[in-house]
């Protein structure tokens, strides 16, 4: 079986408090298959591990379950100066399940 794979875009943010923290909130149905999908095999707090490409970037990092009940990706300072991104841009993100 392949990895599962999703595609969407969303909106860039900054998560308020101290870090300056920037995610993409994973919207709500890829979040509920990611959750369907993963059942027993996430890890801490909860999160599970992807791959992800956005533009020509493509890193590893996990996803968290926020209390929104969808997943939340972190978009760390250097993808987000080679892909040119700021605030409030919508980010074309491909995100494929790691551990598959």
């Amino acid at each position: 079986m392949s990895a599962p794979r999703f595609t969407f875009s969303a909106p860039l943010w900054i998560h308020p408090g101290e870090g300056s923290w920037h995610f993409v909130t994973v919207p709500e149905d890829i979040s509920d298959e990611i959750m369907a999908l993963t059942e027993g095999r996430r890890k801490g707090f909860g999160s599970v591990r992807v791959r992800v490409t956005v533009g020509t970037s493509s890193w590893e990092t996990s996803v968290f379950p926020a209390k929104s009940g969808s997943y939340v990706l972190p978009v760390k300072k250097p993808i987000r100066i080679n892909e040119s991104l700021t605030e409030g841009m919508p980010v074309p993100t491909t995100l494929e399940l790691a551990d598959f």
